[in-house]
């Protein structure tokens, strides 16, 4: 862990107001919560504070208002947090004001959740005048969303630089583990590289390809790696405008660490009932989509994950949420779940895959930041993160 982020330790927090700035973008399903994995991996933090007597405000956002939306209100998720934490929740009117001021005031014990940040257009702009309104609430700062870290947002940088502030337990895990890949990894050192678009992803990919030893790519972003090489890939995914510069990347120095499906599980429409068969992974019939990695290449990537003392894992291998496309995505699961490295899987989809197939207590570390664990892999510098280490050097 970097010692130039401050932690909850040094903080006096008795009789404190604290404000916590939690990742609990969950999914919904018709108003209720789908998937609470980052309600439960926000606990820790709001525990620890309730047992140093701290008064906590948590505040997040929740998927991508225009404005206010009722259906992204963050009732549902603050009644699921205080059912898993077993303490009285409070959901605040607003983000900010005078409403907003009245439910924290009035809270006792009661955890209070803000509602959903980015109802104020503000949020995302980094806003100082939003970013005063918040830190009003509070005494102190905890910023435990990693997965904001990489945006400069009025809830994390803004508040930061106002308040006295902190890592969260869960801000000081992420980092920890990125660190741990950062630093000097076990070696095999492998990652794995999957969902739809390689545009996303190519950043982390130059920058990782000189410190691996092998990086497996499936899932839709594999397809236009395999059109930069020349191989036919029918009507399957391919980001066209991408095609030069992956060219480059494979043609360059690391490219041939780059591992490519072998065969791939084809269908003629992009359906779940669709019929469906094993293609070349190079030779895909014209009119196929390929939805997933086919079984020699599962075979193959579990074989390499399963031999590696460090592993990173960043994207499903195809269409897992449809069963007939789902063996890929559960191969490269089950293969990292018995792996005897250091295992870390990051992104949405993968940690979603790992929890359907009860996987997740078998892994290292399970991130709750894709993007911003990208980011830090890619070696670019997290505004989250950063307000945290000036806080550190203006104490």
């Amino acid at each position: 862990m970097d010692a130039t982020v401050p932690t909850i330790d040094g903080l006096e927090l008795s009789g404190a107001t604290v404000l916590v700035r939690s990742d609990l973008n969950v999914p919904l399903d018709a108003g209720t919560v789908a998937d609470d994995f980052r309600i439960a991996a926000s606990l820790p933090t709001i525990t620890r504070l309730r047992a140093l007597g701290a008064h906590v405000v948590v505040c997040s956002h929740l998927g991508r208002p225009d404005g206010w939306d009722d259906r992204l209100s963050l009732a549902p998720v603050t009644a699921r947090l205080g059912k898993l934490g077993g303490f009285p929740t409070v959901q605040a009117p607003a983000v900010v004001g005078p409403d907003a001021a009245a439910a924290v005031a009035a809270a006792g014990d009661a955890v209070v959740v803000l509602e959903n940040t980015r109802f104020e257009p503000g949020e995302l702009e980094n806003d100082p005048d939003l970013a005063v309104e918040l830190a009003a609430l509070a005494d102190v700062y905890i910023d435990d969303a990693f997965g904001t870290a990489h945006r400069a947002h009025a809830s994390n940088v803004g508040v930061a630089e106002r308040l006295p502030a902190a890592a969260g337990m869960l801000m000081r895990t992420e980092l920890a583990a990125f660190s741990r890949l950062l630093g000097t990894p076990g070696r095999p050192y492998v990652v794995v590289m999957g969902g739809a678009k390689v545009s996303d992803k190519l950043g982390v990919i130059r920058s990782l390809l000189p410190k691996v030893d092998l990086m497996l790519v499936g899932g839709g972003m594999c397809f236009t790696l395999l059109a930069a090489g020349g191989y036919e890939i029918g009507g399957s995914l391919v980001e066209a405008s991408m095609i030069g510069e992956v060219r480059a990347v494979l043609d360059g120095p690391g490219g041939d660490k780059l591992v490519l499906p072998r065969d791939v599980v084809v269908a003629g429409t992009f359906a779940a009932d669709a019929e469906h068969h094993v293609a070349q992974g190079t030779a895909i019939p014209d009119g196929m989509i390929g939805l997933d990695i086919g079984p020699e290449s599962v075979e193959r990537f579990g074989a390499v994950v399963r031999e590696a003392e460090s592993v990173f894992w960043n994207g499903p291998m195809g269409v897992f949420e449809w069963e007939a496309f789902r063996a890929g995505t559960a191969g490269v699961a089950a293969a990292v779940a018995e792996s005897d490295g250091y295992t870390v899987v990051g992104g949405g989809d993968s940690v979603a895959a790992l929890r359907m197939l009860g996987l997740e207590a078998a892994v290292s570390h399970l991130s709750s930041g894709g993007g911003a664990g990208l980011r830090m892999l890619e070696g670019a510098d997290l505004p989250g993160v950063e307000a945290l280490r000036r806080e550190e050097q203006r104490a």
